[in-house]
């Protein structure tokens, strides 16, 4: 599962298309995206995940750490003729007015969006606790992440090693292997670090679903993915749900499953 050379834009409307046959009508089975409906997305990315929601007249804030991924996003709204507003911020310093004339506060918004995000995150607690603030009392939060033991759940195919980037399950080695290898296969200082930070931070579905309830989060909806929706647009693979059985044995389905989408409630 190598990575791809292609541009931004095209990474953009990858994620569009993705958003808008995947994402969107998940999201629309307990809230509609009407005019008017504020959506924030934390680690937006290029902001291809938005661009669906902007068209249909959201109010759309995207939020990322990567300054080069925010003027992208900036950029290809631009080319699109949408609107939208995308800020480089820690999403944990975020603060209560993100632009002037946009006063946050707690509950500001009716959507929160997480793609492939809380992976990424150590204290996924106080991660989840600042999401909930931000969303509405009646508002919801879509959250997806792929489970920490799929084949591919530490990130590994983004390695230029075609042997690692090749190898499914080679995260779940034990960490100075790991290590070792990813050295050994000519990987920068950079991305061995970034590599054992997603292991230290990864997210079995286990993990996910007893913080949500620790936040008192309720789960409206759960979708276990065999296939990855975003496979099709990338991969030309079609979509395919895990099967209920293995669906409901706990970690046995953390190994089956490329991605977790669920809808959450305050």
């Amino acid at each position: 599962m190598p990575v791809r050379s292609i541009t931004r834009q095209q990474y953009f409307d990858e994620l569009a298309r993705t958003s808008e046959k995947f994402f969107v009508p998940y999201i629309e089975q307990h809230r509609q995206l009407v005019p008017g409906v504020r959506v924030l997305e934390v680690g937006c990315g290029v902001g291809g995940n938005l661009a669906p929601v902007a068209a249909r007249g959201c109010e759309v804030t995207g939020i990322d750490l990567a300054s080069d991924n925010i003027v992208a996003a900036r950029e290809c709204f631009a080319a699109k003729g949408l609107e939208g507003l995308f800020v480089c911020q820690d999403f944990f310093e975020m603060a209560e007015s993100p632009s002037p004339g946009h006063s946050v506060g707690e509950g500001f918004f009716d959507v929160v969006v997480c793609h492939d995000v809380i992976e990424h995150i150590f204290d996924k607690e106080s991660f989840l606790r600042k999401v909930s603030r931000l969303v509405k009392r009646d508002g919801m939060v879509f959250m997806s992440f792929p489970a920490w033991q799929m084949p591919f759940g530490g990130h590994h195919q983004n390695c230029r090693s075609r042997l690692v980037s090749h190898c499914p399950f080679l995260h779940l080695l034990p960490r100075g292997l790991y290590r070792w290898i990813l050295q050994r296969a000519g990987e920068s200082e950079g991305t061995v670090k970034e590599m054992l930070e997603i292991k230290e931070t990864r997210t079995p579905i286990e993990l996910f679903e007893r913080v949500s309830r620790k936040v008192d989060f309720k789960v409206l909806d759960r979708r276990l993915y065999f296939i990855n929706p975003h496979y099709e647009t990338k991969f030309g693979l079609r979509p395919r749900r895990l099967w209920s059985f293995i669906a409901h044995i706990p970690w046995v389905r953390n190994f089956f499953t490329t991605s977790c989408f669920y809808l959450l409630k305050r």
